[in-house]
């Protein structure tokens, strides 16, 4: 197996969705369900676990980002219940899948980047 490819920055390859290792292959199919392996370099995507991480990390974002907005726009421009209703009922989740793929594959390139794995007992 080769060693990963330090030209690959782990922020870029996570904004375009592609392979820590070669920035070539997708890392995901359809939105944010992860591929076995790249179809570039041939990287099993086994070794992945980013367990809870990245909906923590987009609950607080989302959180500031959305209450901030809405906050925003009621003090500033005052429309009407129904105008919030549709505005932040939309975007809140199309932001929030923005933000989980491009965390979920953050934490993903910097798990290959760090070589980081499963503990295991030094007997075992």
């Amino acid at each position: 197996m080769a060693g990963p490819d330090l030209s690959v920055s782990p922020v870029s390859a996570a904004i375009g969705g592609r392979c820590p290792r070669c920035g070539q292959g997708a890392l995901f199919r359809q939105i944010l369900n992860l591929r076995e392996r790249c179809t570039a370099c041939g990287l099993d995507y086994e070794f992945i676990d980013t367990g809870d991480g990245p909906a923590v990390f987009v609950i607080f974002i989302l959180g500031f980002l959305m209450m901030g907005s809405a906050l925003y726009v009621e003090f500033t421009f005052e429309p009407p219940v129904w105008v919030h209703i549709v505005a932040w009922g939309l975007l809140t989740p199309l932001v929030a899948l923005v933000l989980l793929r491009v965390i979920k594959g953050a934490l993903i390139g910097q798990q290959f980047k760090h070589k980081a794995e499963e503990g295991r007992l030094s007997g075992d």
